[in-house]
């Protein structure tokens, strides 16, 4: 093959949003999307979730990807693949930094590339940005206006403040990393997205990191392959080739290739066929066996695309399994199907469906079998608190003891059965009518029962404090001696959280 002269061009960067859930990850990108600066080509409406889009300022694009956060950034990471040139990490000027900012913060680091923080918010009443930027060094971020590289911009989706000073900054940060490609290498780059539509076949979002990706040409990851048969960029027009950091929807794969696999252009379907058989990773589930009394919460998971589909797996998969087994039965992409409702009436899983809905015979099959429900959800942590919420349903609830009072026994009056009449005087707390008894013979609890009635100057009363004489009739499994203490508990039952 005849080796082509180089040629290298400016690279379209690539931005990545971060940071903690609703501190306005989505409002911001849709705010990019949407308000028409000069010299800028609105965003307009989208006509399709590709999981990424183009912004143009004054002839400069940027490519925004939209991904669920930074499960699924760090994943292509990990993956070999180069996620982003450059990230926005977004912090809210009421909350400041929470768990995931640093989480998201750690996926930069380990990716090495710049960053700005997006202070967002600052049309509400409470933002204090000063504050933020304060608990942002403390964490690590080294701000421009303290001395350090990292630019920070106040944010309104709502007002439209700080937007275009966004995306001036990041032009910037792309112009001094100076991004360039070579396009006449052979195609490379990343993928970003994977679903399994009906009518379609499978649909990948693609961005290229090098050479010149071409309708025709056979396409390829560790996982999957095909030859291309058509090209969309994210507002659905048809494309015949894309360019480095240029994003598109790839029609002709044969699978559904993984989230964060590189992908790169054969020679032959063949050798990418062979490509794929080297490595190929099934997607099998093996489904857990719970201990013995060990409960469990089954869980059948749809998801509208493979990057969901995967960062939902990693984050049910952090529930805690100590007290209940937390088993996704099964994880699929696309509509939710007979095949789904058959396994839930087996095994009791709840049908949990992202960003996805219920196929016509599925649909006919649950108006008539109403005890099966699909739970559908379009954010992700509203499915995770969900999950939450049924784990701690079935879970016991904890009792509490709570000693309250005790009593020293002083006299015995009358005993019959399991039943005694008591005397003594309260030298802690108080004893409640009803409450439980614990017999404290030495150093040791020698049996337990229950105050069924009290009587103070053998008038019945409710309850008795410290200092009062009292006598108790008393029904339990240990008969009371002279000189013992009663230890007098109160047991709550609490309910466990995860």
């Amino acid at each position: 093959m005849e080796k082509k002269n180089s040629i290298t061009i400016k690279k379209q960067p690539v931005v990545t949003i971060l940071g903690h859930i609703d501190h306005g990850k989505t409002t911001l990108l849709n705010a990019i999307r949407k308000l028409p600066f000069t010299g800028e080509k609105p965003g307009g409406v989208i006509t399709q979730e590709i999981g990424l889009f183009e912004v143009e300022i004054e002839n400069f694009k940027i490519t925004f990807l939209d991904t669920p956060g930074h499960e699924i950034f760090s994943q292509m990471r990990e993956r070999g693949a180069k996620a982003a040139d450059i990230a926005v990490l977004v912090v809210s000027a009421i909350e400041g930094p929470k768990d995931q900012t640093k989480e998201a913060l750690e996926a930069i680091k380990k990716a090495q590339i710049p960053f700005v923080v997006a202070i967002t918010k600052m049309d509400l009443p409470g933002a204090n940005p000063q504050r933020v930027k304060q608990e942002l060094t403390k964490i690590g971020v080294e701000i421009e206006e303290f001395g350090g590289e990292v630019p920070v911009v106040e944010t309104s989706a709502k007002t439209g403040q700080g937007i275009k000073e966004l995306l001036e900054i990041l032009i910037l940060l792309a112009e001094m990393k100076d991004l360039k490609a070579d396009i006449t290498k052979n195609p490379k780059g990343v993928i970003v997205e994977s679903q399994l539509d009906p009518k379609r076949g499978v649909l990948a979002t693609c961005v290229v990191e090098e050479g010149v990706l071409k309708v025709g040409q056979v396409i390829g990851t560790k996982s999957a392959f095909g030859k291309i048969k058509r090209m969309e960029n994210w507002r659905g027009e048809t494309l015949k080739e894309a360019f480095p950091g240029q994003g598109v929807l790839v029609f002709g794969f044969e699978d559904q290739p993984g989230v964060g696999e590189v992908f790169e252009v054969f020679e032959s379907v063949e050798e990418a066929k062979e490509n794929v058989t080297k490595e190929r990773k099934e997607r099998k589930r093996e489904i857990l066996v719970p201990k013995e009394g060990q409960k469990t919460f089954d869980i059948i998971l749809k998801a509208d695309c493979l990057g969901s589909l995967e960062a939902l797996e990693k984050l049910i998969e952090r529930f805690p399994q100590d007290k209940v087994l937390v088993r996704i039965l099964k994880s699929e992409v696309g509509l939710v199907s007979e095949d789904d409702i058959k396994l839930s009436r087996t095994s009791g899983g709840k049908i949990l469906a992202f960003k996805t809905g219920i196929d016509k015979i599925a649909k006919k099959i649950l108006e008539k079998e109403r005890q099966i429900k699909v739970y559908q959800f379009s954010v992700i942590y509203d499915m995770l608190e969900w999950i939450k919420k049924g784990v701690e349903k079935i879970l016991e609830p904890e009792i509490e003891r709570k000693e309250i009072g005790k009593l020293e026994v002083l006299v015995l009056f009358w005993r019959s059965g399991s039943r005694q009449i008591i005397g003594g005087k309260m030298i802690e707390g108080e004893v409640k009518k009803g409450a439980k008894i614990e017999i404290l013979r030495g150093d040791k609890i020698v049996g337990e029962g229950k105050a069924i009635n009290l009587q103070i100057n053998k008038r019945n009363v409710e309850k008795a404090k410290k200092g009062d004489e009292v006598g108790i009739l008393y029904e339990g499994t240990e008969r009371i001696k002279e000189g013992d203490i009663l230890v007098f508990v109160v047991e709550e039952k609490k309910k466990v959280e995860i």
